[in-house]
């Protein structure tokens, strides 16, 4: 599999309890993901869209989760758990130019909480795989 989409994991501390999740004004709940670019590294492209999309900045990869077939428009995600030292607020706005510089409205959602009817479909079953991956990791 070649990976067409990257995806930033992001917790909001070590203990991994809540995960970062925006609202889209159009299309519900959603972790943030978005394509890779001709000749961009995968491991690059996860950083370039925290930053377009959140307005965080100065994240690094900490692990490679694998890929995922999302079993959707053919898209492969690239999953990548990132680390910042610096702490959020536990909501914020940010302008996107992405999806039409609409304003992305980011919170912390319960890592273990199941996702609400709000979430977008393909976006609740990419949790269900990121909790797995974390889960086998600690192990």
């Amino acid at each position: 599999m070649v990976p067409n989409k990257a995806c930033p994991v992001v917790f909001h501390d070590s203990r991994r309890s809540r995960i970062l999740v925006f609202r889209h004004p159009s299309a519900g709940i959603q972790l943030i993901k978005g394509g890779i670019e001709p000749r961009e590294e995968p491991h690059a492209a996860p950083l370039r869209e925290l930053r377009e999309e959140s307005g965080i900045a100065d994240a690094v990869v900490s692990q490679d989760l694998g890929l995922w077939d999302a079993a959707f428009d053919e898209q492969i995600w690239s999953l990548h758990l990132c680390a910042t030292a610096r702490e959020f607020p536990e909501r914020w706005s940010h302008r996107c130019l992405d999806y039409g510089s609409v304003d992305l409205t980011f919170f912390w959602h319960d890592f273990d909480a199941d996702p609400t009817e709000e979430w977008h479909p393909l976006f609740r079953r990419a949790l269900a795989c990121i909790r797995s991956r974390i889960r086998r990791s600690a192990r």
